[in-house]
């Protein structure tokens, strides 16, 4: 008999992560609670989107203008199989664009890696006014109807996450302890 079959799986010990993904709608935090999460373990974050724009040297807005969705989405499935691949891949909390995670290859890659992949999630309507900067430009934010219905074509995707976190009416330091806590995620040198 092992351990396995007489220890209750709460006892059991789980392996440890050193690389998570954050999913979600557009607006959802990922690259805030994602920059305080790794802040919080000393960690690396990237952001998918940044990595793809310094890969071709264009904005995503361009990408998305010049060489439509399709080809932006194959970009982003090379940039994370690069990125994980790398030596440098532990101990980072990478944020994926909106859209990423809807890519079944994109999913595949990320259990093939054993990297869980977070969803951070609020209504439709409050993920929509926090896309409202000017500074931002997101290329399938139109308007409200438009948005709330890619939002829901969207969901099927996002259940499929490893683990679902609400952000409404939280602080972003406590969304980064509750994914803290739930994934048992250790510092850098704690392990």
């Amino acid at each position: 008999m092992t351990d396995e079959t007489v220890m209750p799986q709460s006892r059991r010990k789980q392996p440890s992560v050193y690389t998570i993904a954050l999913v979600g709608f557009m607006g959802a935090g990922k690259t805030t609670v994602g920059q305080a999460l790794a802040s919080r373990l000393d960690w690396r974050f990237a952001d998918l989107d940044h990595l793809v724009e310094t890969r071709e040297g264009r904005s995503i807005p361009q990408i998305f203008q010049q060489d439509g969705e399709a080809c932006f989405r194959e970009l982003e499935r090379s940039v994370l199989g690069a990125t994980l691949a790398a030596p440098d891949s532990t101990f980072l909390v990478l944020a994926l664009g909106g859209g990423a995670f809807v890519v079944e290859k994109i999913r595949a890659l990320l259990r093939e890696r054993h990297v869980p992949a977070i969803w951070l999630d609020a209504p439709a309507e409050e993920l929509f006014r926090r896309c409202e900067q000017p500074e931002v430009i997101r290329p399938l934010r139109r308007d409200p109807e438009q948005f709330t219905k890619l939002y829901e074509q969207r969901l099927s995707s996002y259940r499929q996450a490893d683990l679902h976190v609400i952000t409404k009416g939280k602080e972003i330091s406590a969304i980064a302890e509750e994914i803290t806590v739930r994934l048992a995620l250790q510092p850098r040198g704690a392990e």
